[in-house]
């Protein structure tokens, strides 16, 4: 299964865990379990949220383990609020936009490692490639944000809502509007390419 035909053709996945203020207060008390059972449970939806914003596969790797650092040093200082994966997308946030003015780099870099990098567990071609290129240029950061989450990792609109701190209806039509781009660039390819076409068009139906 390609790349593009899981974010717009594919269910989302299941998820079945759940992170807690007591998680996060167990990590901050110094508990090794608490952060493994944190790191196993959010590291592919943290991995796909940091990648939206970052573009690059590379550098949402960096980012993805200074979060790590960041979440384990300050957990002692966070408030219980509810939010726990607020509180985590907000430090990665922070982390991606330090990188990128630190960094200099732009959405035009090449994702190379992304192929294997096993959080995504797939396996891509040339014409992945250059999809995923254009979804990560084509979509703004919220739309790559929720539609990342939600095709990615399995989130829910409403738990995409809360944990970007966002209006449902903000969530709705940004998800709306990022897919209508991706069915655009089906069309798109239906001019140029009739055999890409149909892979696209076999993906959406």
């Amino acid at each position: 299964m390609i790349f593009f035909m899981n974010v717009i053709g594919a269910p989302a996945p299941t998820r079945t865990y759940k992170i807690d203020d007591d998680l996060i207060a167990r990590i901050g008390a110094d508990d090794q379990d608490a952060f493994d059972m944190l790191y196993e449970n959010i590291n592919q939806p943290l991995y796909a949220y940091i990648l939206s914003l970052t573009q690059d596969a590379q550098n949402a790797e960096d980012v993805l383990q200074e979060t790590y650092l960041k979440i384990r040093s300050a957990a002692h200082l966070y408030k219980a609020m509810g939010k726990p994966m607020a509180w985590i997308f907000t430090i990665a946030r922070n982390l991606s936009m330090m990188q990128h003015r630190s960094a200099k780099r732009t959405a035009e870099e090449e994702i190379d490692h992304l192929e294997h990098d096993p959080r995504f567990s797939m396996q891509f071609d040339r014409d992945d490639h250059i999809f995923l290129k254009e979804i990560l240029s084509q979509l703004n950061e919220k739309e790559r944000s929720i539609i990342l989450l939600h095709t990615v990792s399995g989130y829910k609109h409403r738990e995409i809502a809360r944990d970007l701190n966002m209006p449902l209806s903000t969530v709705l039509s940004n998800y709306s509007r990022g897919m209508n781009k991706l069915r655009m660039m089906v069309e798109y390819q239906k001019a140029s390419s009739k055999w890409t076409a149909e892979r696209l068009n076999n993906a959406l139906t």
